[in-house]
């Protein structure tokens, strides 16, 4: 028999991944946008700061209460699954073996081969097995809200860090410029390296995050010079 060998798939990643992604894209394009859009509506580089630094602290704090709250409800759900099929496991525990083998002749097991599969798997660990096969969590896939939070957070003050730092060594009437196409670059990086850590390829991500930074901070900047003048 050839020895096993270790393997790491992409799939574990999912959580944090999904997190720090939106946190720093997000972080880049808001932040990004704002200053593009105060600069564009005034000269005073005090103002853009103030905004930008705002725009950072306001952003992390909310985009890690607003993981930790949607990831808290994806959990509770997780949770309240896995408690009705812990119930239905003391109660119906025939029925819930019918089932299982069900979904094994489902996936194209011969009923014979589906009930010894379903009877083997359910006497080693018979919660684990309906939870992974009948209701498809595995610690994967499975919620974690304080995880989800503290990556949203740092990821998206990093993002915002970058167009501040632009912003910070460049000509107050170069500013939207130069945040603007600094930050296209930051996002194209970005999505280059969400991409391969998540084993996909990378210029479509790229290209998608490129766009959208792109469609935001020109709208916020046009705005910004409309309000400016009219003001």
């Amino acid at each position: 028999m050839r020895p096993l060998h270790r393997e790491s798939h992409f799939i574990a990643r999912i959580g944090w991944l999904r997190a720090a992604v939106l946190g720093a894209n997000d972080g880049i394009i808001s932040t990004a946008s704002l200053v593009v859009g105060v600069a564009a509506a005034s000269n005073s580089s005090s103002e853009v700061m103030v905004a930008g630094v705002a725009a950072l602290v306001a952003g992390a704090t909310s985009m890690a209460a607003g993981e930790y709250v949607s990831v808290s409800s994806q959990a509770d759900t997780e949770s309240a699954d896995l408690a009705k099929e812990r119930r239905e496991l003391a109660e119906q525990p025939e029925s819930e073996l019918d089932e299982l083998t069900n979904i094994y002749v489902d996936r194209g097991l011969t009923p014979s081969l589906a009930r010894e599969v379903a009877v083997q798997l359910t006497a080693k660990d018979v919660f684990a097995t309906h939870a992974r096969d009948e209701l498809g969590l595995s610690a994967h896939v499975v919620a974690r809200p304080v995880q989800a939070a503290l990556t949203s957070a740092a990821t998206f003050a990093a993002g915002a860090a970058l167009p501040l730092v632009m912003a910070v060594v460049s000509p107050p009437s170069r500013i939207p410029w130069i945040v603007s196409g600094g930050s296209l670059i930051a996002l194209a990086l970005l999505g280059a390296i969400g991409a391969r850590t998540g084993g996909a390829g990378i210029f479509r991500p790229m290209l998608r995050v490129v766009f959208w930074g792109a469609v935001a901070m020109g709208a916020t900047a046009a705005i910004g010079r409309l309000v400016g003048h009219a003001v």
